[in-house]
């Protein structure tokens, strides 16, 4: 029986017993019979920042997969308890040495059958100096007429989306 995401989720958290496959809430779930409990796959939250200025943005050319080679916004995964703008930061930080004011949330991005959720903001410099890290070969400022080639189909979706907000406000 498919679990869907789930299905490389073979053993209880708790108790380590293999577990099953049951309709628990009206969905096959993974469940563990010596609990006697479902487990939920709960998604996995993702945060990427468009650092922006005038008509320029940030972008990182990937070392690593998915996308190794191809650019992308500085993105990363939330730490469980982490204020997500603190990621926002954080990750903005670690992957390109500038220091960001988060500014207004972009969008939510999912996909039918993937377990992350990508929350993108906008950031402004405040201060830093442009710098590449292990996550990346090169960071480097692009004018929005000539992008290099995007490492995700959403990427596009999401500047489109942030490029309409400007526009509006």
């Amino acid at each position: 029986m498919s679990v869907n995401f789930a299905d490389d989720i073979r053993y209880c958290p708790y108790c380590r017993h293999e577990l099953e496959s049951r309709m628990v809430a009206g969905r096959l779930r993974p469940y563990c019979p010596a609990c006697d409990r479902p487990f939920f796959a709960d998604p996995k939250l993702a945060v990427a920042v468009i650092v922006w200025h005038g008509d320029r943005i940030v972008l990182q050319k990937r070392a690593i997969e998915p996308g190794l080679g191809l650019w992308s916004f500085p993105s990363g995964f939330v730490e469980r308890g982490e204020p997500v703008e603190e990621a926002a930061r954080r990750e903005v930080l670690e992957e390109t040495g500038l220091h960001i004011e988060v500014g207004q949330l972009v969008g939510l991005y999912s996909r039918q059958g993937q377990p992350v959720v990508l929350a993108v903001y906008e950031g402004r410099v405040v201060s830093g100096e442009l710098r590449s890290s292990e996550e990346s070969t090169a960071v480097e400022w692009f004018p929005l007429d000539a992008l290099p080639p995007l490492a995700f189909p959403h990427d596009a979706e999401i500047l489109r989306d942030w490029l309409r907000q400007r526009s509006l406000s």
